[in-house]
């Protein structure tokens, strides 16, 4: 609890450092110059009312108006910076209606690409090849981090379904965060039916992530309502389960890193035949020396939102929360996969990576 309320003091000072510098700089718009000679103080309340405009984005959520208020705060400490070394090297200046300008329209412009990263789902593939014996080879879709309700609700949701069903899967393994602390009932049942119309060889499979179970008691269902949607559906839930499929390869699904008790990725694959292909499904991408070390030849994961707003990803690895933030890696035998979702938790922008479904083909070398 204190580490968090030390985290919501310094969003507020950050949010309060930008609004006032913001006010700041609009006040230099020589229009309000101009109003400020004759109204110096209704000045400064037409330019703090500018920036309380952004409380409109209030009406998403208040994660959308810190982060608008934060990049308003760069874009305009940026063209500053701009604007100051131009003077000194040119000896000349911009003007402050120029750079305002420039600063709300990179703002815009950036915070705008974001929202189509956001809410465009792009498809990436990959294809790994294997010393295994595994038949004509399988295809498997990943799907991670839908938090529905936040870029995709129920019917949305459904619509992407549709994309993943042209791509033919063998399996469809949903690997956590599949909802959020305030998704509607309504939606939650219809992703789950979603799910239940995907025609595949081997099935659906699903592993909790660290929001499915939920932190706070404020949304309209339960987990156990989650759990029985998914099963009336024909999806099956792995909590440090393992399945065998076609007799030739293994998912094995482990409970989310937040699970008290949740067993190691050695317990999980012991007593299995490792000359099958062996896929684990684990949420969140941060065991990944034990996982290598299980005999694995696949590991999906998901949870970072591939970095969602820029910097985060590079202080989750800094800070050893995550062993990787997006995309493929290999250690020793194992290959680690973390997509970055399918949307993201709270911020309908994506400033550091993109929405994605993931196709993974492996055949036989």
């Amino acid at each position: 609890m204190f580490m968090w309320n030390l985290i919501l003091a310094f969003i507020g000072i950050i949010g309060l450092t930008a609004v006032i510098y913001v006010a700041r700089r609009i006040h230099r718009f020589s229009f309000i110059k101009r109003f400020g000679e004759k109204h110096g103080f209704l000045a400064w309340v037409v330019s703090f009312l500018a920036v309380a405009a952004v409380g409109l984005f209030a009406l998403i959520n208040l994660y959308v108006v810190v982060i608008v208020l934060l990049h308003l705060l760069f874009a305009f400490l940026l063209c500053d910076f701009v604007g100051f070394i131009v003077r000194k090297a040119a000896k000349r200046s911009f003007g402050y209606d120029v750079q305002n300008i420039a600063a709300l329209l990179l703002a815009a412009v950036y915070l705008g690409a974001g929202w189509f990263l956001a809410h465009h789902v792009f498809e990436t593939d990959y294809t790994f090849y294997t010393d295994k014996a595994v038949g004509d080879g399988f295809r498997i879709v990943e799907i991670a981090d839908a938090h529905i309700g936040i870029t995709l609700d129920g019917a949305d949701f459904a619509a992407q379904m549709e994309r993943v069903q042209q791509t033919r899967p063998d399996a469809v393994v949903i690997v956590g965060d599949f909802v959020d602390d305030d998704t509607e009932k309504e939606d939650m049942l219809a992703a789950c039916q979603a799910l239940g119309k995907l025609e595949t060889t081997y099935g659906v499979y699903f592993v909790f992530g660290n929001h499915d179970n939920g932190y706070f008691n404020y949304r309209n269902f339960t987990a156990a309502e989650l759990r029985g949607a998914l099963e009336n559906n024909g999806v099956t839930i792995l909590e440090d389960e393992s399945v065998l499929l076609d007799d030739s390869f293994y998912l094995v699904g482990r409970r989310d890193r937040s699970s008290p008790g949740r067993a190691s990725a050695g317990d999980l694959t012991e007593g299995l035949d490792t000359s099958k292909y062996i896929i684990v499904l684990d949420h969140q991408p941060n065991d990944y020396a034990n996982e290598a070390a299980s005999g694995a030849d696949l590991v999906l994961s998901g949870h970072t939102h591939g970095g969602h707003i820029f910097p985060a990803g590079l202080v989750g690895l800094a800070t050893g929360a995550n062993d990787r933030t997006y995309g493929t890696e290999v250690r020793g035998g194992t290959t680690f996969v973390v997509t970055s979702g399918i949307s993201g938790w709270g911020i309908p922008f994506k400033t550091g990576a993109i929405s994605e479904f993931v196709v993974i083909d492996v055949y036989s070398e």
